[in-house]
């Protein structure tokens, strides 16, 4: 019965998903009888029973979706690398700095944004193995808003800095920042609708 009710759910996230979906649909059925009883009583405990199980529905739903969320992130941590509470992922693309920050955001994340001098340890060590060769790359950092007023790309403002010597130094013509590996990891600003590499992050939650 649970093979046939749910073909090809052997992975294991799979078969906690599909043994939710048999018990659910188990639940309704024994409980069909008594609902067609309680039609006799009275029409309102028949809706409280189908509000009951839509709210069952809704909560499978829910954990069906966290299952899938967490599934997908330990898919980026190990295509990618761990972190202390992020994973990092290398793109092969070169993109402008929306592009690239849309493409993380579709896959759950943002550019990255370095918080410490440990972050920025790990991204050159990443960096150096994911995209050799690959000399910067967009962080998720820019003035867009407010010429000198840097923010991540939720808007809020950057406490940690790293800027490479006399940067940035790009005015208005240069709102995005990048990453820069021979500058051990530095930034500098850039136009940008530069077409540059970038690594996508992904916070874990705790």
């Amino acid at each position: 019965g649970a093979q046939q009710a749910c073909p090809g759910a052997m992975a294991k996230n799979g078969l906690v998903i599909c043994i939710l979906v048999i018990t659910l649909l188990l639940d309704q059925t024994t409980s069909l009888p008594s609902k067609l009883k309680a039609r006799k009583h009275s029409k309102r405990r028949v809706k409280e029973k189908d509000g009951d199980l839509k709210t069952q529905v809704e909560k499978l739903w829910r954990e069906v979706n966290a299952l899938k969320e967490m599934q997908a992130l330990q898919t980026v941590c190990l295509r990618g690398t761990k972190v202390h509470k992020k994973c990092y992922l290398a793109s092969e693309a070169l993109k402008h700095f929306h592009d690239a920050n849309e493409d993380c955001i579709s896959k759950g994340g943002t550019l990255v944004i370095p918080r410490n001098s440990d972050e920025i340890n790990a991204l050159r060590d990443y960096g150096k193995s994911s995209l050799p060769g690959v000399n910067d790359f967009w962080l998720g950092i820019n003035d867009m808003v407010t010429e000198g007023k840097f923010v991540d790309v939720n808007g809020i403002a950057i406490s940690f800095l790293n800027w490479d010597h006399a940067q940035p130094n790009g005015g208005k013509r240069e709102n995005c920042v990048l990453f820069s590996q021979s500058a051990q990891g530095k930034w500098s600003d850039e136009a940008c609708r530069s077409s540059k590499r970038y690594i996508c992050e992904f916070t874990i939650p705790s």
